[in-house]
Parts: C-alpha cells; sequence; structure tokens
C-alpha cells in the first residue's frame, strides 16, 4: 500500500474556503481530516457487509502519523477477520477498561462477537458474564501472547473456590476456545490452556441428577398440589404440561403456538430449539415430535384463548415478545412446598421414565419420547424408528395413569399394548 501522507503535509494543511473538512487520504481508506477551526483528526473509511463505515482514530497530533497507520493496520485486519472494526470500538468503550489491540479482553471480545451468532441466547449471555465476571479483571489487560498456564490455572482456581466447580469448568472451557481462535488466525503463537488437565487442578466432579418424585404416592400428592396452584394462570397450565410431555424445561417454557397441532394432537420442535450440537441447530433439519394425549390437547385448549394471540404459548409476564421465564415453573415448584432437592423442573422427565420403565413400557420408545441421543454410535446409525404409535399410546396410558394418582386411586400398573 502507498501511503501519501507527512507530517509536513499534515501540519500545513489548512480547511476548504467554503468551510468543508479537507480530506488528506493517506491510502487504504485512512485520512486526515481538517476542520473549519483547523483541528485534525484520523478516520478509517471501510466497507463492511457492503455498507461504508468510518471508524474515528483520534485527533492529531495526539495520535501521531506512525501510531494512525499502526491503528489503521489493526483495524484492518480485524475487518479481514469478518469482525467490523467500528463496532468492536464501541464493545470496548462500552466495556469501560484501559485495554490494547492484541490483549486478552480486546481478542476475547472479537471471539464472542464472532460466534455468538450460532449460539442460543442462554449461552450467549451465560459465556459473556463468565468472561467479564471472572476472567477480564485478572487477565484482560495482559497481552495474549503473556498469558502462561499459571495465570489461566489461578483464574479457573478461583471459580472454584466460591463453590463454582462446573463454572469453573465453563470458565477454562471459554479461555480454551479464545486461544484456539487467536492461534488459528496467528494472533497467538500458542495456547496456554491447551495442555491444563481438570483432572489435575479441580476437585473431582460429583454427578448429581435432578431431583424427581417417583414414589407413586407422592406423585400423586404432588399432582393435587398442582392443581390447587395459586398463582399464575399461566405458570399453572407449564406445571400440568411438564407432567405430561416429557420435554426439557427450555423446550417446554419456549413453546410457541406454531408448533402445536390441537387438531392433529401433536406439537413438533424443530431441533434448533432441542438440545443438540450447534452445526445440528443451525442446519435445522430435523425435528421432534410430541404426540399429545387428550388431557394436554385440553390445557393447550383452555391457554390458548388467553395467549394464542402471541407467539409464545407460556409469555412472560414482563411483556408477550419474551417467553416465561426459566425459573417460573421452579417458583411454582417452591411455592407449593417443593425444594430443589425434592423436585425440579427437569425432575418431571426423570419421573415419567422411572415409573414408564417400571411398568413396562418399550425402553427404546421411552429414550425416544425424551428425545435422548442414543449412546451406541453403531445403533444409533440404525435405529431410527420414531415408534410414534407405540408412543402415542403410551403417553395416553401415562396420562390416564396420573389421573388414576391424583385421585388417590389404587397404584397398578396400566396395559402396555394396544387393546
Amino acid at each position: 500500500m502507498e501511503r501519501k501522507l507527512t507530517d509536513t503535509k499534515i501540519k500545513k494543511a489548512k480547511a476548504k474556503p467554503n468551510g468543508k473538512d479537507n480530506i488528506l487520504a493517506d491510502g487504504g481508506g485512512l485520512a486526515v481530516y481538517v476542520t473549519a477551526k483547523n483541528n485534525r483528526y484520523w478516520r478509517y473509511t471501510y466497507r463492511y457487509e457492503g455498507k461504508r463505515q468510518n471508524l474515528t482514530i483520534g485527533s492529531y497530533p495526539e495520535i501521531d502519523l506512525a501510531t494512525a497507520r499502526e491503528k489503521h493496520m489493526e483495524a484492518r485486519a480485524q475487518l479481514a477477520r469478518g469482525m467490523n472494526p467500528a463496532t468492536l470500538k464501541r464493545i470496548m468503550k462500552a466495556s469501560r477498561t484501559d485495554i490494547t489491540t492484541n490483549s486478552f479482553e480486546a481478542i476475547a471480545r472479537e471471539w464472542f462477537e464472532r460466534s455468538k451468532k450460532s449460539w442460543s441466547e442462554s449461552h450467549t449471555v451465560r459465556t459473556i458474564s463468565y468472561l467479564e465476571r471472572d476472567v477480564f479483571p485478572w487477565m484482560g489487560k495482559t497481552n495474549i501472547n503473556e498469558v502462561t498456564p499459571g495465570d489461566v490455572i489461578r483464574v479457573v482456581q478461583r471459580v472454584e473456590a466460591r463453590g463454582a466447580g462446573d463454572a469453573a469448568r465453563r470458565v477454562k472451557q471459554y479461555i480454551l476456545q479464545v486461544y484456539k481462535y487467536a492461534v488459528t488466525l496467528e494472533l497467538a503463537d500458542r495456547n496456554p490452556a491447551a495442555d491444563i488437565d481438570n483432572g489435575i487442578i479441580l476437585q473431582p466432579r460429583i454427578k448429581k441428577h435432578f431431583a424427581a418424585i417417583i414414589d407413586p404416592v407422592k406423585v400423586g400428592q404432588l399432582l393435587r398440589d398442582m392443581d390447587a396452584y395459586q398463582g399464575s394462570f399461566v405458570v399453572r397450565c407449564a406445571l400440568l404440561l411438564s407432567a405430561l410431555v416429557m420435554l426439557r424445561p427450555g423446550e417446554l417454557r419456549a413453546a410457541e403456538w406454531s408448533e402445536i397441532d390441537l387438531e392433529a394432537a401433536t406439537w413438533t420442535i424443530e431441533v434448533r430449539r432441542m438440545k443438540a450440537p450447534t452445526h445440528i441447530k443451525r442446519a435445522n433439519q430435523t425435528a421432534h415430535i410430541i404426540p399429545l394425549c387428550r388431557q394436554a390437547v385440553e390445557v393447550l385448549r383452555e391457554l390458548y384463548p388467553l395467549t394464542g394471540r402471541f407467539k409464545y404459548v407460556f409469555p412472560s409476564a414482563r411483556g408477550a415478545s419474551k417467553p416465561m421465564s426459566d425459573n417460573g415453573v421452579r417458583a411454582a415448584l417452591r411455592t407449593m412446598g417443593y425444594d430443589n432437592d425434592t423436585m425440579t423442573p427437569h425432575g418431571f422427565r426423570g419421573m415419567a421414565s422411572s415409573l414408564l420403565n417400571e411398568l413396562g413400557w418399550n425402553p427404546d420408545a421411552i429414550e425416544r419420547q425424551l428425545a435422548h441421543k442414543d449412546t451406541n454410535p453403531i445403533r444409533a446409525a440404525y435405529n431410527r424408528a420414531e415408534y410414534m404409535e407405540e408412543r402415542t399410546r403410551m403417553m395416553q396410558a401415562w396420562a390416564d395413569y396420573l389421573d388414576t394418582l391424583k385421585v388417590g386411586g389404587k397404584v397398578i400398573p396400566f396395559k402396555t399394548k394396544a387393546g
């Protein structure tokens, strides 16, 4: 790239007689603007996604010619990596931190902005929250090539020290991903997190299952308590459906009316809303079909006059443009006296799975209803059966069984075969 300016040219330049800025091009979109008051400032003009963009670099001579060219080249490099330099500048300014372009925080925020397009809203919020709270304050200003494995270990162990072992592992993973991004684009020479073994620096993980009530008598009491719930009608409907459809809490609370066919008694959820790898969600080529029992259809028909005009089946109390909070069902359970060690929103899946297996239903049909992935890769490749007919019978029988428990009837196995 041919550079055109010298300090002498910049100092001698005057504003145009008509009062408009005199623009002195240096090359590659970088220019000095001389204002009517003979002030001088640097601006980089470029195109991003087909639109003209401007990045103000700073005033001259505070930003001298050599520094302006250096910042210009940094911005061009960001543009070459698919990032908008002006957007990154606004993000850095909003973070209120004095960081350089090559600091860990600068590169981490660039990785975040580039990656979040394919993430869910919850994952996006969680990732930046952990970075801003647990990473940037300790190593954000450090040059990305000067961060050591010891720096990473201290950050991760500091998170674990507050009793957040799972969060510590997430933080370590985020740092690892930032460095993979940086090394790939030659922004960093090495990945200091690559050889850090969680098993050495962190306490062993104790796997906890989501609390679930599986005793039929206690299930009956839970169902009676749900019927008597005096809170929001929308939340009460979400509680009732939690027991009837075996969906994950996030899949249920973000239900959209467009997914539900009350006449056909089916609920079809695209894989983009399911638990799946990012590339599968992005392709969005499959869907999970849930047969709706008569009781579930009744709940939805009763709810439709209230929320049917909105996108979401369970809209947020703070505004219908968003779904119900992920804490809605959990808070309702607490109100009814069920703490986190007794019953959780996710526990409805465990409750159904345990009792359906105990009562003799086909395990494959149960796993398909739960939308679980087969852990055997060979079996998964060949077993693509949806078991729709069997699942339809199973879910209706399950709902009828719950009705029996709710009225305090005898706890007897229901038929697993069509009569």
